[in-house]
């Protein structure tokens, strides 16, 4: 991939680490081989992560390398090519490992070059999935979710439920590159909803910014059994989507202000995740984080530091947030519904505007599988 003019200086604000190098490596048991070789990279000057375990880094002077270990597979990345090389090297000394370049199909996942930056695509995968399930002559839909018909539980069991854990599973798997598929309840219509979109991925870019901004919104009482809420949040490093859920909520909300400051409660533990790490790998930009809400009663809470006898009962999400805002890490700004992103992982949408957001995703469409 083409690097911009001043991609070496990491105080460029575009600075990404592009991927490198693809390792294959030992055969052996999973937790000897991992074991053995956190021993060796920490001998030769590789710190391990804290916040994320399979993750290592080395940096000297402006160089910085990235090693993320998967079992025995591996992916080396940085903004160094000749420190990689030496680096490599020395691993190869060591270990027995095929070195295959800049990778373009890791753990199931395409990464296809696109532009100034490229599309994580499971294309393939989910040709398996359709197959798996018989659904490759079936009639394709524009969203995963019907706005017409909610879903309704049935007391009638699946007649293969084996199969239908399988491909539920499967779908899981899914969502590392298809956040559009995170908001679904019907099997079927999902896979219908796949047939059609098959050539889509998520699409990560050079970016002038590297702040992060994250979007959260939940519905009340959605849930037509046990009446609980539905939260969701997508979460931006710059232009990039990087971090994203739709999740039940644990408990009963008894307001839609509750419900929705469960939600920014979520979101604030999962963006203190994300700057605890981008600080360790040195890549925080130190601005504050902006969490986008579109329900004035949790933003002002979050500003307001007097209760009110109807939120009492939410008093643990309520100092975990506020100590977030007077601390200067975060910032709770008001968004509108129209302009909420995180919706889509929250309620069933009509095609245009759930295509709309699809796109604010970076779920873009590339060229038709093969």
């Amino acid at each position: 991939m083409k690097q911009p003019p001043g991609y070496e200086d990491p105080s460029y604000p575009g600075h990404v680490c592009h991927l490198q190098r693809s390792l294959y490596g030992l055969k052996q048991a999973p937790r000897a081989w991992f074991n053995r070789l956190q021993e060796f990279l920490t001998s030769t000057g590789f710190l391990a992560s804290k916040t994320d375990v399979p993750l290592f880094y080395y940096t000297t002077g402006n160089s910085r390398v990235y090693l993320l270990v998967y079992v025995d597979d591996i992916i080396m990345m940085g903004n160094d090519s000749a420190l990689i090389d030496t680096l490599l090297g020395q691993l190869s000394t060591a270990f027995k490992i095929r070195d295959l370049g800049t990778p373009h199909f890791f753990l199931g996942i395409e990464n296809v070059p696109s532009g100034d930056g490229f599309v994580l695509s499971q294309c393939r995968y989910m040709k398996d999935i359709l197959t798996r399930s018989g659904m490759t002559d079936c009639k394709a839909l524009a969203t995963p979710a019907a706005v017409t018909q909610p879903a309704t539980p049935s007391l009638t069991p699946f007649e293969n439920l084996t199969q239908y854990r399988r491909i539920v599973g499967a779908l899981q798997y899914l969502t590392i590159t298809r956040p559009d598929l995170s908001y679904s309840a019907l099997l079927k219509r999902v896979l219908r909803y796949i047939k059609g979109t098959q050539d889509y991925g998520l699409r990560l870019s050079l970016s002038a910014s590297s702040d992060l901004h994250a979007y959260t919104d939940s519905d009340w009482a959605g849930c037509p059994v046990d009446r609980k809420s539905t939260s969701g949040y997508a979460v931006f490093l710059g232009n990039n989507l990087v971090s994203w859920v739709s999740r039940k909520q644990r408990t009963v909300a008894r307001s839609s202000t509750e419900a929705e400051y469960k939600g920014l409660a979520d979101v604030s533990a999962e963006v203190t995740w994300v700057i605890s790490l981008l600080r360790e790998l040195g890549l925080h930009s130190g601005s504050p984080a902006t969490l986008w809400c579109d329900n004035l009663g949790a933003t002002y809470l979050a500003a307001n530091p007097v209760f009110h006898a109807r939120t009492k009962h939410v008093e643990i999400d309520y100092h975990f947030v506020r100590d977030k805002v007077a601390s200067g890490d975060f910032i709770v700004s008001f968004v509108s519904t129209k302009d909420q992103l995180a919706v889509i992982f929250t309620k069933p949408l009509p095609a245009p505007r759930y295509q709309a957001l699809r796109d604010k995703l970076n779920v873009v469409a590339l060229q038709p599988c093969a």
